[in-house]
């Protein structure tokens, strides 16, 4: 694996605490005295509704005058963003002060020394009262290298007109959905992406498996639970109720095909609620909510969670003064805001019971049920090469042989964990 170190002053200044002590006193002579009221650069996706460049807004203001906070957005895609950002920080390119970053580049950005971590009393702050899942999304090695700032996971969405209850098991959701006699009436991701890994993985997850084991550098896949996923997924794609165009579905996908109101289920993020709100007026009347199903009745669904945490640069100009700035950015009230406007779930688990969090996401109780037993995606440098290996292995999902590629999964996140190469 290629690792990046630390530049040997900023290291010195880790181990002194220099660093750490600038956080809370940021005129203390570090590198946030070269310049008067600095620049700092937040690197994020391009959120569309304006609560991030709102957030920046007001943390500039609440500065004083020590910082101005500028927004640099990332395209929409996480692989675009991942992309863009690893050219930059392997080039330890210091125009980047606070990274936007998916829960599952922890590891990777952490062991490559692209980012900091956070000073003692900081890390604290930002990890109090936050969704525990969350808050391990941003640990690495025993070190918080991020603030946990939005958080997401799946839900199942159904139609209340069709369906007195949802189903509570994954097999009694298929039956049901067979029951409406289209293709279609299921709606999930099936392409070769991201989103189908996190399919598996939480499928596993909810049978009692894990991709990799407790030190996070070997293969678990226990034989049992991993064959019932495989079967399960088989089944799922070989159903008259999938869509046939499974193999090339992605979560907007699935949304715009629940929106025309053939669907009756749906598994996806909250993103489509108030989607289907504005879009599909006739179709959101109809439309409930529940945690995901069971795999089988000794364990409950576990979700993979998702969601954006904030690291600094560990090429930055101005780390002490990026560290203030990011907590400020992961504040409740930037919470409050992300949720509201931009429809983004907090980490702050008692933001769910706020009413203006709430009036958002109806739906706030079986969303936080789910992300309290929310899953880690495997916790390695090398997720990216592990997440293609299962997205690879099993697709399309329809020729899966559960006994057969189940070992040769095992095989490929083995040969995943060995890769040297990050991108």
């Amino acid at each position: 694996m290629r690792h990046h170190a630390i530049p040997g002053y900023r290291l010195l200044l880790l181990i002194t605490g220099v660093l750490t002590s600038a956080v809370n006193c940021p005129n203390t002579g570090d590198r946030e005295s070269d310049r008067e009221s600095p620049v700092l650069a937040w690197y994020v996706f391009a959120e569309p509704s304006g609560a991030f460049r709102g957030a920046a807004k007001r943390c500039s203001q609440l500065a004083g005058g020590r910082f101005t906070l500028v927004l640099k957005p990332l395209p929409t895609d996480a692989d675009q963003q991942r992309e863009q950002l690893v050219r930059r920080l392997a080039a330890a390119d210091p125009d980047i002060d606070i990274i936007g970053m998916d829960v599952i580049w922890t590891a990777e950005f952490a062991e490559a020394g692209w980012i900091l971590p956070w000073p003692a009393a900081s890390s604290k702050r930002v990890s109090m009262e936050r969704l525990s899942a969350a808050v391990e999304s941003a640990r690495y090695k025993n070190r918080l290298w991020a603030a946990p700032f939005t958080s997401n996971a799946q839900l199942l969405w159904y139609r209340s007109d069709r369906v007195k209850s949802p189903p509570r098991i994954w097999h009694e959701l298929i039956e049901k959905a067979e029951t409406f006699g289209s293709p279609g009436t299921l709606q999930l991701q099936g392409q070769r992406y991201e989103g189908l890994t996190v399919f598996f993985i939480s499928l596993l997850a909810s049978a009692g498996g894990s991709v990799l084991d407790e030190s996070g550098s070997g293969v678990a896949l226990e034989e049992a639970p991993t064959v019932e996923v495989l079967s399960l997924m088989k089944k799922i794609a070989s159903s008259p109720a999938a869509d046939r165009a499974l193999a090339t579905a992605r979560e907007d996908q699935a949304r715009l095909a629940f929106e025309t109101g053939e669907p009756t289920f749906m598994v996806n993020y909250p993103f489509v609620w108030s989607s289907s709100r504005q879009n599909a007026p006739k179709v959101a009347a109809h439309m409930a909510f529940a945690r995901w199903p069971s795999i089988n009745r000794h364990h409950l669904s576990r979700i993979a969670i998702g969601g954006l945490n904030l690291g600094v640069n560990a090429s930055a100009r101005h780390p002490g003064l990026a560290f203030e700035a990011a907590e400020c950015l992961a504040s409740k009230a930037n919470q409050v805001i992300a949720a509201k406007q931009g429809g983004l779930p907090p980490t702050l688990e008692t933001l769910y019971d706020d009413p203006e969090v709430r009036q958002r996401f109806p739906f706030a109780d079986s969303l936080r049920e789910t992300l309290r037993e929310a899953v880690l995606r495997p916790r390695t440098p090398v997720y990216n090469d592990v997440s293609l290996a299962i997205s690879r292995t099993l697709h399309p999902m329809r020729d899966i042989d559960p006994v057969t590629d189940a070992k040769r999964l095992r095989k490929a996140v083995a040969r995943a964990l060995n890769s040297e190469g990050l991108l």
